[in-house]
């Protein structure tokens, strides 16, 4: 159903107003972590509350054709996704869809479950527009969240993150590949609705020293999940950090296998990256950043991996998504879908329908009668 674009811009463009100077001065008030498991606790309640529901896609599920796209099989209805780390309790994906995102990624979800890592795991950073973030895949364990979902019917595109278990024991390179495999296993296993899957690599804040960077030890990992013959898309989130030598060497060994396609990226660990006020980073000791400080790399990588490998492999941009613009920068220099947290925590819950607004008057603008038309558009 196509609802009108003007109601859909009076409520997205109020919506954000009153979040930005009133409903979010009074969240930033509250501790992190614990006005996340609030918010997340109330979107999955307002999910299966149906005139609740309904309301909300009437006012901020703005559709338009020149969105659309299909991937690898799947249809995407917009290219805004929720990206992993945020949903790691599989409590949205009935209310996402009323919000405008056309995708969702849960997770991390791994082998085994894992309470977090040591407080402070989660802290605003509001001059850097950045999250401190150190949860090290926080979460209840693939069993307990393929039991809750199974018996889900998405409306939307979801995918799994999965990643390895975290834990303060000396595991060895070849356990943490079978930790890996064996989620797969279940996921895969489970019949549940998944579009994708989304192999997370890169998160910066687990114990020990695992590492599925080094070329060895990535061929073993692909390996090894590939070679289950799992039925749907793989995505590799990657991190960014790394010299575009390296990133170059792990994407010539990811397309080497049947991997769809790549993450532009995970957090910021660079502490003296000019993006990050040196005040913030000083009061948070513990963790890396999220927003804001990841954008320049994620879009420099987006560009070069577009390059190398854009004939080969699907791009996802992820990092410093605040509004359309953004999210139409990383997509004419190569993404073809955008994801983002950050974003939704300073500017609003509205921002996924914001973007798809913005994205369409964009698209518009620059003489493109479809956003497949616009990816790469700066990268040719």
């Amino acid at each position: 159903m196509q609802f009108g674009s003007k109601m859909n811009k009076f409520f997205i463009e109020v919506n954000h107003f009153l979040y930005k100077h009133a409903v979010r001065r009074v969240f930033f008030l509250c501790n992190s972590e614990l006005m996340h498991d609030w918010l997340t606790a109330g979107g999955e309640l307002i999910g299966n509350i149906k005139i609740l529901k309904n309301l909300l896609e009437k006012l901020l599920r703005y559709k338009n054709k020149a969105l659309e796209q299909s991937l690898n099989g799947i249809f995407f209805e917009n290219p805004v996704g929720l990206a992993a780390g945020f949903d790691y309790q599989a409590r949205l994906t009935k209310i996402t869809p009323s919000l405008g995102f056309g995708f969702e990624t849960i997770g991390t979800i791994t082998n085994k479950p894992y309470s977090g890592n040591p407080k402070p795991r989660l802290a605003r950073l509001v001059k850097s527009r950045s999250l401190l973030v150190n949860k090290g895949f926080k979460n209840q364990g693939i069993d307990k969240i393929l039991k809750k979902l199974k018996l889900s019917n998405f409306e939307i595109p979801v995918g799994i993150s999965i990643g390895k278990t975290n834990t303060t024991k000396n595991t060895t390179q070849n356990e943490a590949v079978k930790d890996v495999v064996d989620a797969f296993k279940k996921a895969e296993n489970s019949k549940i609705k998944f579009s994708y899957y989304e192999l997370n690599i890169s998160c910066p804040n687990l114990y020990g020293n695992i590492s599925f960077y080094p070329s060895e030890n990535l061929l073993k990992l692909l390996k090894a999940v590939t070679g289950l013959g799992l039925k749907k898309p793989v995505f590799v989130k990657m991190p960014i950090e790394k010299t575009d030598r390296e990133i170059l060497d792990m994407l010539k060994i990811i397309s080497q296998f049947p991997i769809n396609g790549v993450i532009f990226g995970n957090l910021q660990k660079n502490r003296e990256d000019p993006s990050l006020d040196k005040e913030e980073v000083k009061m948070n000791k513990v963790g890396y950043f999220s927003g804001k400080p990841t954008e320049k790399r994620s879009n420099e990588l987006i560009k070069l991996a577009y390059k190398r490998y854009g004939k080969k492999l699907i791009i996802i941009g992820c990092g410093g998504i605040f509004n359309g613009k953004d999210a139409y920068t990383k997509i004419r220099l190569g993404a073809s879908l955008v994801q983002f947290i950050t974003g939704l925590v300073f500017e609003g819950p509205q921002l996924a329908a914001q973007i798809n607004l913005e994205l369409s008057g964009l698209l518009k603008k620059d003489g493109f009668q479809n956003i497949k038309q616009a990816i790469g558009a700066d990268n040719k």
